[in-house]
């Protein structure tokens, strides 16, 4: 399991791993359910590796776990870990608590722009 970065750090990790189309989508996939990597990486014309490389940018910011389950390594999302960033939007007044429906929604119409994006649903 990734260690978290301190909470001066968690918010920029966070939307770090947010700001790419590809780590959206993957964590618009796991709202679903818990995915091996394998299934993660088919939707998207990319190597397992660049799939590998953004499962570990979402897991050192704490937005998924990966857990070895005999010989398949499988994802699942922790949407608390975005509980945090949604607690400083709040601060600014203009942002509701994250709710997981209408974030999902958010990504389904960001990846409808995204050329490598898998359809969601």
């Amino acid at each position: 399991m990734a260690t978290l970065p301190p909470m001066s750090d968690l918010l920029s990790t966070t939307f770090s791993a947010l700001a790419d189309p590809t780590r959206r989508a993957i964590l618009s996939m796991l709202l679903e359910d818990d995915m091996a990597v394998t299934d993660v990486a088919e939707p998207f014309r990319m190597s397992l590796a660049a799939i590998s490389k953004h499962l570990a940018v979402l897991a050192d910011a704490g937005l998924i776990s990966r857990e070895k389950r005999g010989r398949v390594i499988w994802c699942k999302l922790e949407p608390d870990a975005m509980r945090a960033a949604s607690v400083w939007m709040q601060g600014f007044g203009q942002f509701e608590p994250v709710d997981l429906d209408a974030f999902e929604r958010f990504l389904a119409g960001e990846l409808a722009d995204a050329p490598d994006a898998p359809p969601i649903g």
